[in-house]
C-alpha cells in the first residue's frame, strides 16, 4: 500500500466514484484529488490490476477489502470490485465556461451544454448530471442563487458524474443565455405549450437544451432567450416529467439525430 494520500480540510465530505470505467477516469483526468482506492480482495482479473498497478505508479494509498464493504461504499451501485474517494470537485466560473467552449470548438466538436433554469432539488440536479454524462454534454450550467449546488446529496444521486461533468454557476443566467448567441449556439428551451415536439428539432448544431425549474418550468426572461421551444408529447393523464426524466429524453434526442449522420 502507497503511504501517499490527501487529507480532506475540516469537514470537507469526500466524493465517491466506483466501476471500472469511472475509476480509469479518475486516474487519468484528476489523480490528484484522489484521496483512497477501495479493491475488492477477492477479484483478480487483468482490468482491475491494471487500474491498480497505474494507482501504485501514481504514489495512491490503494485498501483492499471484502464485497460487503464495498456495496456499502458505493450505496449498492455497481462498484464492478472498485470504488475511489476523491475531493470533490468545485463548480466552475462563467470565464472557465467560455475557456471550455473554446477548446471544444478548437478540437472540431460540436458544443452541447445543459441549462438549468433554477432546478432547486439536489436530487434532480444529481440526475440530470449523470444524464449529461451518459450522453457526453460537455458542461452544465445553472444560476448562482435560488438553484441547487453540488450538494453531498446531489453527488450520491449523480453516482460519480459530478466529479466529470463541468458545472457552471453563473451569477446572471440571461446574459450568460445572451452570450452563447453571440457565439453561435442555439438555445432550445423545453415548455409544454408548445406544439413543437423535441423530436422535430434539429440538434445538429452547437446546442443549449435549456430546461425550467421543478414547479413553474422556464422563467419568462430565460424564455425570452431561447431561439425555439419544443415540448415533450404526453399520451397520458400527467401534464408534465420530472425535469432529469425530461433531461435525459431530450439529450439523447440529440444523442440520436448526430450518431446517425455518422
Amino acid at each position: 500500500m502507497s503511504k501517499r494520500g490527501k487529507k480532506p480540510a475540516g469537514d470537507t465530505e469526500l466524493a465517491r466514484v466506483h466501476g471500472l470505467h469511472a475509476a480509469e477516469a479518475v486516474l487519468q483526468r484528476r489523480p490528484e484529488a484522489v484521496v483512497r482506492i477501495y479493491a475488492q480482495e477477492s477479484r483478480q482479473d487483468d482490468r482491475l490490476n491494471a487500474l491498480l498497478d497505474t494507482a501504485q505508479a501514481l504514489g495512491l494509498v490503494i485498501e483492499r477489502c471484502g464485497t460487503e464493504q464495498l456495496d456499502k461504499l458505493s450505496h449498492d451501485g455497481v462498484h464492478q470490485g472498485v470504488c475511489i474517494e476523491v475531493m470533490p470537485s468545485q463548480p466552475k466560473t462563467e470565464r472557465e465556461l467560455w475557456a471550455l467552449l473554446d477548446g471544444v470548438q478548437q478540437q472540431g466538436q460540436v458544443p452541447l451544454l445543459l441549462v438549468l433554469d433554477g432546478v432547486t432539488d439536489p436530487h434532480n440536479l444529481g440526475a440530470c448530471l449523470r444524464s449529461a454524462d451518459a450522453a457526453g454534454v460537455h458542461a452544465v450550467i445553472a444560476p448562482r442563487d435560488r438553484a441547487a449546488g453540488l450538494t453531498a446529496t446531489a453527488r450520491k444521486v449523480a453516482t460519480g458524474a459530478a466529479e466529470f461533468v463541468p458545472f457552471f454557476q453563473v451569477g446572471n443566467l440571461s446574459r450568460c443565455l445572451a452570450t452563447l448567441e453571440e457565439r453561435g449556439i442555439w438555445r432550445i428551451g423545453l415548455a409544454g405549450e408548445t406544439p413543437l415536439a423535441y423530436t422535430d428539432c434539429d440538434f445538429k448544431a452547437p446546442t443549449a437544451l435549456v430546461m425550467g425549474s421543478e414547479g413553474k418550468g422556464l422563467r419568462r426572461l430565460t424564455r425570452e432567450h431561447c431561439d425555439q421551444l419544443v415540448a415533450i408529447p404526453m399520451a397520458g393523464t400527467v401534464q408534465s416529467l420530472n425535469v432529469s426524466v425530461a433531461a435525459g429524453v431530450c439529450l439523447f434526442e440529440v444523442v440520436r439525430q448526430r450518431t446517425s449522420e455518422q
